[in-house]
């Protein structure tokens, strides 16, 4: 739950690094590449305001946010316990996303590879040192995995700043140059990215509401669903890095003036993604309790698990494609358009979770229809967006 909070604050800082990237792509298409490096440098210093804002707020309010959606006093502590510690991540992971932005931006995604296996095995190694008290460190439960996680943001940026000064021409980009505060240009980015901030805090905002319905089912109900988050959120990870992908090169061509490549491009790789899912997708549902059982030995929860992890399946396979055709829509700069087909799909989405899990209280298979209803309604707003919007001359 403490983790659900931090995503949904963090999907703040990600919705701007989103908009800065499709300017940055933009002006990287447009060989304007002196202009990359500025929405970069302003971007870290607003989102380090940014930072210490919401690190101010969830420090003051966060936890009494926490007791009124959280019913197991359990639970409570534990997330109280685990937030702690996990806020001060905020200051690093804000840059990080900047720096995302800005190889994804150029078309030099290599590193995020790279960067990911050094940031994964730091937070890996210090969770068994931190949580279990191994090679001398205390053992600090939860609130070790949360140390381990902000300690892990911090190597992430130490390695970005050593890979981008090794390998990166910061001439070309003009990374060099730190200029004042330029409100002028934190306003035209400002004017993309403001609507994908909003699109992204309230589409995890309302996922999390999901969890606190299915938390007052019980424990029980929390911890399937919660699994199947685990499995859902893994499976999700080749589709969201062809998402960005989608989302740069949307932005890249249309800057070098192949607006007819567009919809090829979002049709090519929405084939590649569904493919990918499906395989992905056959192997979860003829393997069922073997993919659960990565996340827990209960044979009783494994089996409890199994028909959610059938409805996300189904669910998966059309956000295969509705995550690249919609971001195929936002890497056209158009992202107030995006924000409004993201708002109304979200208000059946947020229905559907009132209706069936606070008022009805069904379980939680039932509960997760809701990611169908919102991808399917993601898809089809996105469709007849990309055919019948004028898209083609928006400038940024």
């Amino acid at each position: 739950m403490g983790g659900l909070y931090y995503i949904c604050v963090f999907t703040i800082a990600f919705g701007f690094s989103t908009g800065s990237q499709i300017v940055m792509a933009r002006r990287n298409g447009e060989r304007r590449h002196k202009d990359v490096g500025p929405v970069m440098i302003q971007g870290v210093f607003f989102l380090l305001a940014l930072a210490a804002a919401l690190f101010t707020f969830s420090h003051f309010f966060a936890k009494d946010i926490m007791r009124i959606m959280i019913s197991s006093d359990t639970i409570l502590q534990a997330t109280e316990e685990f937030f702690d510690w996990r806020v001060f991540g905020f200051f690093f992971s804000f840059v990080n996303v900047m720096f995302r932005a800005l190889f994804i931006g150029i078309t030099r995604t290599k590193v995020l590879t790279l960067n990911a296996i050094v940031m994964a095995l730091t937070n890996v190694l210090l969770d068994y040192l931190l949580i279990f008290g191994k090679g001398g460190f205390p053992a600090m439960g939860i609130k070790g995995a949360a140390i381990a996680s902000v300690v892990a943001e911090v190597v992430s940026i130490v390695f970005f700043l050593v890979y981008t000064r090794l390998t990166v021409d910061i001439k070309k980009y003009a990374l060099n140059q730190f200029r004042s505060f330029d409100v002028r240009l934190l306003k035209r980015v400002l004017n993309i990215s403001i609507f994908t901030m909003l699109q992204y805090f309230i589409s995890l905002s309302t996922y999390f509401m999901l969890f606190v319905a299915v938390e007052h089912l019980g424990q029980r109900e929390l911890a399937i669903a919660n699994i199947v988050r685990s499995v859902y959120i893994v499976l999700l990870i080749p589709v969201n890095s062809l998402s960005t992908a989608t989302n740069s090169f949307v932005s890249n061509s249309i800057g070098a003036g192949h607006k007819d490549q567009v919809i090829p491009i979002i049709r090519k790789i929405s084939y590649i993604s569904l493919g990918i899912m499906a395989f992905s997708v056959f192997i979860a549902c003829i393997f069922p309790s073997a993919i659960l059982s990565v996340y827990t030995n209960d044979a009783s929860l494994i089996h409890a698990s199994i028909p959610s992890l059938y409805v996300i399946s189904g669910a998966l396979l059309i956000a295969a494609v509705a995550n690249i055709v919609f971001n195929g829509v936002t890497g056209t700069g158009n992202t107030r358009s995006a924000f409004a087909m993201e708002l109304v799909t979200l208000v059946f989405y947020t229905l559907f979770i009132y209706v069936a899990g606070m008022r009805l209280h069904l379980p939680v298979a039932i509960c997760f229809l809701t990611e169908v209803i919102y991808y399917s309604g993601l898809l089809l707003a996105s469709v007849i967006y990309l055919k019948k919007a004028v898209w083609q001359n928006k400038k940024i």
